[in-house]
């Protein structure tokens, strides 16, 4: 009688665990897929403009403690994902922490980037602002 009480207990506690790992695993696809959209990467370009500055010397329980820190009181649901991913204890979330950090370096090359086609256009813009004002110079001198 015992051993068929504990058998189904622990029938009912792996039920529980296997659908928390589930849940879980969800979560992690779904936070990569969050990831690799291209409105994560507006929105990490928008809160780092310079990836420069971050400091990734933390791992482990520091980065989620920190992590769900600045996911409280997010206004965007889909960061609940990555909350539920934090929360649990069993799946490694150094997948995730790998992908954030290669964000983090695309988006440095891509600031670079976008720098040097800033100058450039502005470059470009100062030219042409000059060659309006001589033709503008040249149609004033011809009234």
């Amino acid at each position: 009688a015992d051993l068929d009480k504990n058998c189904a207990t622990k029938t009912a506690e792996y039920e529980v665990v296997k659908k928390t790992r589930a849940e879980e695993t969800l979560a992690i696809a779904g936070t990569i897929k969050i990831l690799n959209d291209d409105d994560a990467l507006d929105l990490f370009k928008k809160a780092l403009p310079s990836p420069s500055l971050l400091q990734v010397a933390h791992r482990g329980k520091e980065v989620r403690r920190l992590a769900m820190k600045a996911l409280r009181g997010s206004p965007d649901n889909r960061l609940d994902f990555i909350s539920l991913v934090l929360r649990g204890k069993k799946v490694s979330f150094d997948k995730v922490l790998a992908m954030v950090d290669e964000m983090v370096t695309l988006l440095g090359k891509e600031q670079v980037d976008d720098d040097e086609k800033k100058a450039y256009c502005e470059e470009k813009m100062d030219a042409a602002e000059d060659k309006k004002k001589v033709l503008d110079l040249d149609i004033s001198d011809l009234e």
